[in-house]
């Protein structure tokens, strides 16, 4: 038991570096090392934990989704309103994680095998929220319809929240709220 208790305290230790390091230096500027020192762990316990910096990178980003997540649990009790909500509250509440993730999934997603199916295994995921959602919300749509239209707002939101991050007086939310209505008419 307190072998686990310290290898939870160790994965959160990495974790909370990993955070800290991504905020302030951005993904170019940490490293496998920095991680280590700043979570004061050897090389070999961080990779009993992760895979590499990149997992450890992606596993911060995904508790940030998470912690916006209008249905944790995956209940599908989450509305398209809800999911739009969630998507802008990342960009705009988390914007150094969201940025690196946009950075990781644009940039090297398009390079790195690895790291590009990781990003369109979430993608996949985050159309299949949206469409049952949508169909929830308008049974009279076929599977394909609600695919369709959760790809194109997901697109929108995406291009939306590069222009968010890159403008900060940007309003994200207005222009996804006017995005939800031209894409649900």
């Amino acid at each position: 038991m307190a072998r686990y208790r310290v290898g939870l305290e160790t994965r959160e230790r990495i974790l909370d570096a990993t955070r800290r390091l991504v905020s302030e230096l951005g993904v170019e500027g940490v490293t496998l090392k920095a991680i280590t020192d700043e979570a004061t762990v050897g090389a070999g316990s961080f990779y009993n934990l992760f895979d590499s910096k990149e997992a450890a990178i992606f596993e911060v980003v995904h508790e940030a989704i998470e912690a916006v997540d209008p249905d944790p649990a995956g209940a599908g009790t989450d509305t398209l309103d809800e999911l739009v909500d969630a998507f802008v509250a990342f960009i705009t509440d988390a914007g150094p994680i969201a940025r690196i993730y946009l950075q990781l999934a644009l940039g090297r997603g398009l390079t790195d095998e690895a790291i590009g199916a990781r990003t369109l295994r979430s993608h996949r995921r985050r159309v299949e929220r949206f469409a049952d959602a949508w169909q929830r919300e308008d049974p009279s749509l076929s599977e394909a319809q609600a695919r369709a239209l959760a790809e194109t707002l997901l697109a929108g939101l995406t291009g939306l929240g590069i222009t968010s991050l890159l403008d900060p007086d940007f309003d994200m939310r207005a222009h996804a709220r006017r995005l939800l209505e031209q894409v649900d008419h």
